[in-house]
């Protein structure tokens, strides 16, 4: 990967829906070259896909939870864990972790009515968890914008 592919990745992170055109006189090549290797970086995975970022509020998600989660520790007990969290729209992010806790979750939900419901209905009932530690987020002070490509 060479610079020119870095600041593709640079400058579609920023704007995923900017034409080609636009992207190839940013970077400094013209539209063919740069369709190639933007399909060359699809093919390759680095781009795994494009996405809407949506405004939690306006869909009635502003409600976010950080909740760190206990498995017990074993294989089929991580497995069924894991595989319980896919069907679970309200867990938006879930990572497995080092030490403790062993489990880190982003939820988001209307409220924390709603929050408590999940937890009492769903969290605490799956396969394997021994605990669940919720931290309310008050505020987003840096929100997810790519990653940097230098």
């Amino acid at each position: 990967m060479d610079q020119i592919d870095r600041n593709i990745l640079r400058e579609l992170q920023s704007d995923g829906r900017m034409t080609i055109q636009d992207l190839a006189q940013r970077v400094g090549l013209t539209a063919s070259p740069c369709m190639r290797r933007v399909r060359q970086l699809e093919q390759d995975g680095v781009i795994q896909g494009y996405r809407a970022v949506i405004d939690p509020e306006a869909v009635g998600r502003g409600f976010e939870v950080l909740v760190s989660v206990e498995v017990r520790r074993d294989r089929e007990a991580v497995e069924a864990f894991e595989a319980a969290l896919q069907d679970i729209p309200d867990v938006v992010e879930a990572y497995r972790l080092f030490g403790s806790p062993g489990c880190l979750l982003r939820i988001a939900v209307a409220d924390l009515t709603a929050y408590e419901r999940l937890w009492i209905e769903r969290l605490t009932t799956l396969s394997g968890v021994t605990e669940v530690n919720s931290q309310i987020v008050m505020k987003r002070i840096k929100a997810p914008r790519g990653l940097p490509v230098d």
